[in-house]
């Protein structure tokens, strides 16, 4: 009779707190965005506020086939009464005086009797109720947590504001979408799919709408935010508490016993967003004693005292590393002055990693000139940083073999270089060659090179065989692409052929950007695996050569493109600088047209491909082909449109020279001799492509690189093809002369 006494007084007073707040209050408009505290249960004056108890004997594990949430049982018992929506007994009120009530107990600690003893940061749904408790306040609903089919459904808005997601419609997929600590959950009206960070899952039940209310499974949310809850009688309890997140990574990659200083990067994460209050390291040392399997924990406490999981790596500690060991042979131990002399790497690693980048030798010369010892050294270097040394003594005898002026025209390898007296060489005879020209226009966009601000750097229209050298440098001060965009601005589609191309950069360095374009470019040649077709229709604009674009210049950062290709119509070509964000061809329309600088060249010009063939023999006596000098071999001369001016074609950058030699001389050396100053590049010798040097760059006309040398017996025929490198200095020689006679 007690018990039922109480239980009246409860649906008594949850009836009056319904009825003193109006329906709009109480049944929030699923566009709301809150559904609204209608009253703090802890707040409320005596004799003025009663929460509904609930029955505890109903288990809180498996599934409840009343309510539909997953509780693992099978029972059909019936769940008790819901005290919110049972008829009250009729009673005459009889006045009391005000008491406070008395704090709801529980015989079992582990199980809920009410709201109250459910803890900080639970959330309870009442089943078949709009009631929702949080923090011990109570809401309502937009609709009723509902059991349909045996699944319990609740309002997607009651969930978003009591949880703390966000919510959103995709119109395009027709999807309304949650989200919540980097999750995103998708769901279909009338689907028992939805997706969970773009994987396609099963629901216990579809999604509906209910008085334009969306509806989807509880579960469904529980499972994919890893929410945790439990049923209890016609209550279904989430815990909302996260515990904080640790996380950490250790660099480098390759740690040694004793040797490797370990670095730690912690990233831990709060429910609140605040500061880490404590953090517990397990197995963290700073430097490893023994090799092997070291496992690391790490673990971070909340300003509410709640520790995270333990988040674990295991270090793979490896053996103390081993220095490289450097050891080379030579092919004797005592050698005549001018003698080659063979060097023969013969270095180890434990890891067969050693850095070829820095292997440094010091005395290693192809052969000696003065008698007595001379020690060679070399040092190399593992991809740890380690080192190892060896150095060896060979004896020069008294004996010559080559003096120096023989013997380095005949040894130095293909691509290296010699010292020689540069100043002869303008009285060398200059060769006479048959000029012609292959119909090519070469289109140079190499001004301004120093590029301040966005804009075109240049646009012109070509038909058929086209070449494109562009050159500039971000000086912008942001981060910005380079572009070329053809247009067809004929009626009809144009089929452009994009034949080879080569890209180098971005660099700091003009000459090696330049340098790679053209080595780039050769392999292209080879290859031919840049060619491609694009098909362009009317009025359409297309990037094209996106090597160019395809990377983020810096600022102070230098590209280079140099390519060739074929239109059947005429094609507007724009060559522009934009923001690395920007849309090329939308900005086109609004980008200012940039002025040259009045130091480099832009200019368009025709005949850019220039044959020079000699048919008489060449090499039996000392001769030289200037190349850009605009003497023996004059510029191209013609138009920059966007300055509305005459162009010359300084250097001939752009041009491509085929040098078809007939008849070259037995024991013929063919060398690369730069007389404007500082070059880095490459050269086409029959097929082959040939650095400009090896090793750097030529650096003054005393120094001779090395191309080709022709065999001892017969004439040969010999094809060079050459354009300059952008970022390098013109004019240049092709030296041709007899090499000294071979000894024994």
């Amino acid at each position: 009779m007690k018990f039922k006494k109480s239980f009246l007084v409860a649906v008594l007073a949850s009836t009056q707190i319904v009825a003193a707040f109006p329906a709009s209050q109480a049944f929030a408009a699923e566009g709301d965005t809150d559904t609204g505290i209608v009253q703090d249960v802890y707040d409320n004056a005596p004799n003025t506020y009663t929460v509904p108890s609930i029955n505890p004997t109903t288990d809180t594990t498996g599934t409840d086939d009343q309510t539909g949430v997953d509780d693992g049982t099978t029972d059909e018992a019936t769940s008790p009464a819901d005290p919110a929506t049972t008829p009250a007994v009729p009673a005459t009120p009889t006045p009391t005086a005000p008491t406070t009530p008395a704090a709801p107990t529980t015989s079992q600690p582990s199980v809920v009797t009410d709201v109250y003893s459910a803890g900080p940061n639970k959330l309870i749904f009442m089943m078949n109720s709009n009631q929702i408790y949080r923090d011990g306040k109570l809401y309502y609903s937009n609709q009723p947590m509902t059991v349909k089919n045996g699944v319990s459904y609740v309002s997607v808005r009651a969930l978003v504001e009591r949880v703390g997601l966000t919510l959103t419609y995709d119109s395009k997929t027709k999807e309304t979408v949650m989200k919540k600590d980097g999750k995103e959950l998708r769901f279909t009206t009338d689907s028992k799919y939805y997706t969970v960070d773009g994987v396609r899952t099963l629901m216990k039940g579809p999604s509906y709408q209910q008085k334009s209310v969306f509806m989807v499974p509880l579960t469904s949310i529980t499972a994919a935010l890893n929410i945790p809850y439990t049923v209890q009688g016609k209550m279904v309890i989430m815990d909302l508490q996260v515990k904080p997140t640790a996380s950490f990574t250790v660099s480098p990659t390759a740690i040694y016993a004793t040797q490797t200083t370990v670095q730690y990067t912690t990233k831990s994460t709060t429910s609140d967003g605040g500061p880490v209050a404590d953090e517990r390291w397990t197995g963290r040392e700073d430097i490893f004693a023994e090799a092997g399997a070291h496992v690391v924990t790490y673990q971070v406490m909340d300003s509410t005292g709640q520790w995270s999981d333990p988040y674990t790596v295991t270090i793979n500690v490896l053996p103390p590393n081993q220095p490289p060991v450097a050891m080379f042979t030579t092919n004797s131990e005592s050698y005549r002055m001018g003698e080659v002399i063979n060097y023969t790497d013969m270095s180890t690693d434990d890891e067969n990693a050693i850095d070829a980048t820095k292997t440094q030798w010091v005395n290693k010369e192809l052969a000696f000139f003065t008698p007595g010892p001379q020690t060679i050294t070399l040092t190399v270097t593992d991809k740890h940083g380690a080192t190892g040394t060896y150095s060896k003594t060979i004896n020069i005898t008294n004996d010559t073999l080559y003096t120096a002026e023989q013997f380095y025209p005949l040894f130095t390898p293909i691509g290296d270089s010699f010292n020689i007296n540069g100043a002869e060489i303008p009285t060398w005879q200059t060769m006479t060659s048959e000029v012609t020209s292959e119909p090519v226009r070469l289109i140079r966009s190499n001004s301004p090179e120093r590029t301040l601000s966005e804009g075109i750097v240049y646009q012109e229209t070509a038909t058929g065989p086209t070449r494109l050298m562009v050159h500039h440098l971000n000086e912008t001060g942001k981060r910005v692409k380079m572009y070329v965009i053809a247009t067809n601005t004929n009626a009809t589609p144009a089929t452009l052929n994009i034949q080879d191309v080569g890209f180098g950069g971005p660099n700091p360095y003009a000459t090696a950007a330049g340098k790679v374009s053209i080595d780039r470019y050769y392999k292209s040649l080879q290859s031919g695996a840049d060619a491609q077709t694009v098909v362009i229709q009317p009025g359409q604009s297309q990037i094209i050569f996106n090597q160019l674009n395809a990377t983020t210049i810096k600022p102070d950062n230098v590209i280079s493109l140099y390519g060739d290709l074929v239109s059947d119509a005429a094609v507007q070509y724009t060559v522009m600088m934009v923001d690395e964000n920007a849309d090329p061809i939308a900005s086109m329309a609004t980008l200012p047209k940039l002025d040259r600088d009045g130091i480099h060249n832009r200019g368009t010009y025709d005949n850019a491909t220039r044959i020079m063939h000699v048919p008489g023999l060449i090499g039996n006596s000392n001769v030289r082909i200037p190349l850009g000098d605009n003497n023996s071999d004059p510029n191209l001369t013609g138009t920059d449109p966007l300055s509305m001016t005459e162009a010359s074609n300084a250097g001939n950058f752009g041009v491509l020279y085929k040098i078809k030699l007939d008849m070259v001389a037995p024991n013929t050396l063919i060398s690369f001799n730069a007389r404007g100053g500082r070059y880095s590049g490459y050269i086409f010798v029959n097929g082959v492509s040939t650095a400009i040097k090896n090793n750097g760059a030529a650096t003054s006309a005393n120094d001779n690189v090395v191309i080709y040398r022709t065999g001892a017996l017969d004439t040969e025929s010999v094809e060079i093809w050459f354009t300059a490198a952008p970022g390098s200095n013109l004019p240049v020689n092709l030296l041709f002369n007899q090499l000294p006679a071979k000894k024994q």
